[in-house]
């Protein structure tokens, strides 16, 4: 089996079917087959994914198919459950769906048992939350994180306000002092309960937020402050008692880290049988998709059509637009796990890759968006696929506006497909623009949880066909390093010379500024 990708007869079998597809219009396709939703959607415990409205017929889906068994995306899965260390630049496994309870309780990692691990933990969190439900000593929480000590958190957060009995809870990832002053001066450091998030402990971002709300607390901070880290000897020298630290291992990314210790705050502001609800989601998710055939498989055959536009039509980008108010803060929980997971240029082996791989993801709510960006959606040079999701439960006393709301989503979806044709050059709508969409019953803890696993699968999926490494992350250290020296030069009254004309002059420009 050829590791080169475009060489496979499968990838080749696609490009001579795109050929036949690509003048195809999706208002034929329809019109040809009455019955074409019924083939070309799956329902799952509550959750509808509606794929017909794609560039696609049987011998396309045959096809793609047929690409995901020679990239042996069954076998990757395998692995990927087992324990193995498919994170080959790191040497590590990767096992958020422990997390969940979906891997074997045999599966050991250094010595560790993991699932004995993942139950202790969640003990030590339930514990932990339901003490500070009871105490009700809380009115606030700041979650000091940053990337995935804080994406996948607060957009749980958003998407669950409706079950958030606990005490507010507050992101800060950004080392921007004005976010932050404005924060603090409006909650009382008696009642803020502080959560420092980071691996390591010696995230820039987190460890400068964490040092300057400590300062804040004053001598609350001695008894208001937790930690979730690996490095559980940085967090005891940072002044955090052992036994308000909450445990990570390295086998689980931090993008992929919601389901355990990172989600505490999530916990503790609703409650942790709701979060066991969450946890659920995934596992039925994770047996889905360790079980399904391929074609009937939500994940890959979301991954698929990806694969199908970015690899054969060279759509660049891909939009994801929820029609819930909730899910506000979806697109950037997914920009991170998609583009940090595949945005890579080289394979596996660190060999230089001939195609393309993860495009640009991008959205933002409906009906919000359709004011802002589908003026390019629709009648714009480049054609981006979009995941429409809905949330078919309205909000009790709002039922009018839920009817207007998904009659929107609907009718977008319907216009990229049909289009409007029109003599009138600004008045016609191409259409033949593809879009999925996927309509939850209600959005609540379950169908969430349901929700974000289906796209971490189906990023895996899309990795191990384009043969990369989907858990490093390299192309985040190198502004790390660089900005070491530009904080001395920042600190320092000198010219430098060391850096090129640019970044120079930037220097000397923000040094002759005055504090405010």
């Amino acid at each position: 089996m050829s590791n080169n990708l475009t060489q496979r007869p499968e990838y080749m079998a696609l490009q001579a079917h795109h050929t036949t597809m690509y003048d195809k219009h999706m208002r034929d396709l329809f019109a040809d087959d009455p019955k074409r939703f019924d083939k070309l959607h799956l329902k799952l415990n509550g959750l509808l994914l509606d794929y017909s409205k794609h560039r696609i017929t049987n011998d396309t889906m045959k096809l793609l198919v047929g690409l995901a068994k020679a990239s042996d995306v069954e076998g990757w899965r395998n692995k990927m459950f087992a324990g193995e260390a498919i994170n080959n630049t790191e040497n590590r496994a990767v096992l958020h769906t422990a997390l969940r309870g979906s891997v074997d309780k045999k599966v050991t990692v250094n010595g560790e048992n993991v699932s004995e691990f993942v139950d202790k933990t969640l003990q030590q969190i339930k514990a932990f939350s339901d003490k500070v439900r009871k105490e009700k000593k809380y009115t606030d929480i700041i979650n000091l994180g940053i990337g995935g000590s804080d994406l996948g958190t607060c957009t749980v957060y958003n998407a669950l306000g409706a079950f958030a009995d606990g005490p507010r809870v507050h992101f800060v990832p950004n080392i921007d002092g004005t976010e932050l002053r404005l924060l603090l001066d409006s909650l009382n450091p008696e009642k803020t309960l502080v959560i420092v998030v980071s691996k390591t402990f010696s995230t820039l971002e987190t460890r400068l937020n964490a040092e300057a709300v400590r300062a804040w607390a004053g001598k609350s901070a001695k008894d208001n402050f937790v930690a979730v880290t690996e490095n559980t000897k940085e967090a005891e020298k940072f002044g955090i008692p052992a036994d308000r630290i909450f445990p990570l291992r390295k086998w689980v990314g931090g993008r992929y880290s919601i389901w355990g210790a990172v989600g505490l705050p999530i916990t503790v502001a609703i409650g942790f049988e709701n979060f066991q609800k969450f946890l659920s989601g995934a596992k039925d998710m994770d047996t889905h998709f360790a079980t399904a055939p391929l074609e009937k498989n939500a994940p890959v055959l979301m991954a698929l059509l990806g694969i199908w536009y970015r690899n054969f039509f060279n759509f660049a980008s891909h939009a994801v637009i929820p029609y819930s108010q909730g899910l506000q803060s979806f697109h950037a929980y997914l920009q991170q796990l998609d583009m940090e997971s595949n945005g890579k240029s080289v394979n596996r082996d660190g060999e230089k890759l001939d195609y393309a791989t993860g495009p640009a993801i991008f959205g933002d709510p409906g009906t919000n968006a359709q004011h802002a960006f589908f003026q390019s959606f629709h009648q714009g040079t480049d054609i981006v696929p979009v995941d429409f999701i809905l949330n078919a439960q309205a909000e009790k006393g709002y039922e009018t506006h839920h009817i207007q709301l998904n009659a929107n989503a609907l009718a977008q979806a319907k216009g990229f497909m049909e289009g409007a044709p029109n003599n009138d050059g600004h008045r016609d709508y191409p259409g033949n623009r593809p879009s999925s969409t996927i309509v939850l019953d209600t959005l609540d803890p379950y169908h969430l949880g349901m929700l974000m696993a289906l796209y971490e699968h189906k990023v895996f999926v899309q990795g191990v066909i384009w043969n990369i490494n989907s858990f490093d992350q390299w192309g985040v250290e190198l502004g790390k390093v660089l900005s070491k020296d530009i904080v001395q030069a920042l600190e320092s009254k000198a010219q430098t010379g060391h850096f090129e004309s640019s970044t120079e002059g930037l220097l000397q420009h923000l040094k002759s500024r005055p504090a405010q």
